[in-house]
């Protein structure tokens, strides 16, 4: 029997984030599922997600160098592994959606290419848009992508979802945003919340004067 699942999913910078995506509803029918893939990816979503909340835990917790650095690298081998994968299924099955597979196993294929490197994420992004614009993979999925793509290519982002904290003042800040006037309209449109909802004390004036001091921060990030 079909259900109607109205998701609210979230994300950190490491997971997922709160946003209200334009795709939020399937019809599911698990008796269609594609089994073995849908298990497979099962547990990469979860794995995707278990080394991350070890590391956030670890790092909230005031753990040494360390202990940070073996927690990491686990994250490192995890996602290598997850890759292959993944990688294996999208070239020979394409972009399934939670109709095909169900919500965790199709968000642990976003989140295995979300957690990629550049190249394999300007790879699959098309297959993504494709799967965004045919209701199979949430709408703030995609605009998370493009942000990410776009501050590892050192461009302004266009959604927002992107943030830092600057090692040596502990300050967060959000990654350069381009055409910020416009920035909470571009929002809406994929689903996600006004930044004020994202970002606790967001304003635009203060993210103007901040920009100088953001900048310099990437720079110096890059030396």
């Amino acid at each position: 029997m079909d259900k109607k699942i109205i998701l609210l999913l979230a994300s950190y910078i490491l997971g997922f984030s709160n946003s209200y995506a334009k795709v939020t509803s399937f019809n599911i029918d698990s008796t269609k599922f594609k089994k073995e893939v849908a298990l497979e990816l099962d547990s990469i979503f979860f794995k995707d997600q278990e080394y991350r909340k070890q590391y956030i835990q670890l790092a909230r917790n005031g753990a040494d160098k360390n202990e940070l650095a073996i927690a990491s690298n686990n994250i490192r081998i995890a996602d290598s592994l997850n890759l292959i994968t993944v990688t294996k299924i999208l070239d020979h099955d394409g972009w399934m959606g939670p109709q095909d597979i169900g919500m965790f196993a199709s968000q642990g294929l976003f989140l295995v290419i979300q957690h990629a490197n550049l190249t394999i994420q300007e790879k699959y992004l098309p297959i993504v848009e494709e799967a965004e614009k045919n209701g199979k993979t949430l709408s703030s999925n995609l605009a998370i992508l493009k942000d990410r793509i776009a501050v590892r290519k050192g461009q302004e982002q266009p959604y927002g979802s992107q943030g830092f904290t600057d090692k040596k003042t502990k300050k967060n800040f959000i990654y350069p945003i381009m055409d910020i006037n416009n920035l909470d309209k571009r929002r809406a449109a994929m689903g996600l919340p006004p930044m004020v909802e994202y970002v606790p004390g967001w304003n635009i004036e203060k993210y103007n004067t901040d920009l100088p001091e953001i900048k310099e921060a990437i720079k110096k990030m890059k030396q």
